[in-house]
C-alpha cells in the first residue's frame, strides 16, 4: 500500500453510467470486503424534467478496513461495469470552498502593504507625476484641491 493511504477506507468510483444505482455498486464491490456505506451523489435537478433523478456519474464506497478498500482499487480500476470503464482510486477529502486565509486580494494584507507599497508620490500614479512637475508645496495644495472621485481625461 502507498504511504499516506494507510487507514483510508473510502474509495472513489468514477465513470459509472446512468443505469447504475447504489444496489449495483454494492453488488459489484461487496466481493472485496464489508461495505459500511455506498454514496451516489445526486445531480442538480433538471427544471425541465423534475421527476427525473440522476446521479453525477461517480460514487463513494466506504469499507470496514483499508485493506478491503485497496483490494477493490486493485481489482476494479479500469474494469468495465455495464459497458463503462471505471476509474477507482482512494477518495480524497473535499476541497473547501474558501482557502484558509479567505478569498482576499494579496494587497489587503497589512504585511504586504508595509513591504511593497510605496507612498503615492513615489508610486508613479497621477499624484506622483503631478508632484514631480510642481514644487513640493504646490503639489500638496493641488492634491488637496482635487476631488477624490474625479476622473482625468
Amino acid at each position: 500500500m502507498e504511504e499516506g493511504t494507510k487507514g483510508k477506507k473510502t474509495i472513489f468510483i468514477g465513470g459509472i453510467g446512468d443505469d447504475v444505482d447504489e444496489t449495483v455498486i454494492y453488488e459489484h464491490f461487496a466481493a472485496f470486503g464489508d461495505i459500511i456505506e455506498v454514496q451516489l451523489p445526486p445531480a442538480p435537478p433538471n427544471p425541465s424534467k423534475p421527476t427525473e433523478i440522476k446521479h453525477r456519474g461517480f460514487a463513494f464506497v466506504t469499507y470496514s478496513s483499508p485493506a478491503d478498500a485497496q483490494d477493490a482499487i486493485d481489482n476494479m480500476d479500469l474494469n468495465e461495469l455495464r459497458g463503462r470503464v471505471l476509474k477507482v482510486n482512494q477518495a480524497k477529502p473535499m476541497k473547501s470552498l474558501q482557502p484558509p486565509d479567505g478569498n482576499r486580494a494579496i494587497w489587503e494584507s497589512e504585511e504586504w502593504l508595509q513591504e511593497f507599497a510605496k507612498p503615492l508620490a513615489q508610486s508613479g500614479g497621477v499624484q506622483g507625476r503631478t508632484a514631480q512637475r510642481a514644487p513640493s508645496g504646490e503639489a500638496e495644495e493641488q492634491a488637496n484641491n482635487e476631488e477624490p472621485d474625479a476622473m482625468e481625461e
